[in-house]
């Protein structure tokens, strides 16, 4: 992976979340993905869990967002990318970081989520 391979998977994402229903996830995700929504949370695993799993967690493909993202360091299979996004409807912006590892294919074979929001305490 590149670091523009990386932007592109990135945009990618933002596309299939934004798109109604999840044929899509296919196209971003290997059959086998383990996707963690925080660090300490067991991972969903697999394309039909996490079908599940982004139906539950969306509003729904219309829902207002504005997400950016920008890829902070890629060494092999591995990348970090760092997103934004903020909600229209709560007001609320959560800034994340991602870490994830791509089969070579270029899909995403991992996903971990670091999610952050204002209302958070920050451990001070």
């Amino acid at each position: 992976m590149d670091r523009a391979a990386v932007e592109s998977w990135a945009a990618g994402y933002e596309r299939v979340w934004r798109s109604e229903g999840t044929a899509g996830l296919v196209e971003i995700f290997t059959e086998d993905v383990a996707y963690a929504m925080s660090p300490w949370r067991d991972p969903v695993v697999g394309l039909a869990a996490l079908a599940v799993l982004w139906e539950a967690e969306r509003v729904s493909a219309d829902e207002v967002f504005t997400m950016t993202s920008e890829v902070v360091a890629v060494e092999g299979d591995t990348a970090v990318v760092r997103a934004e996004v903020a909600y229209a409807a709560s007001g609320t912006t959560w800034r994340d970081l991602w870490l994830l590892r791509f089969a070579d294919d270029g899909r995403c074979r991992s996903f971990e989520e670091w999610p952050f929001a204002p209302e958070q305490p920050d451990g001070h």
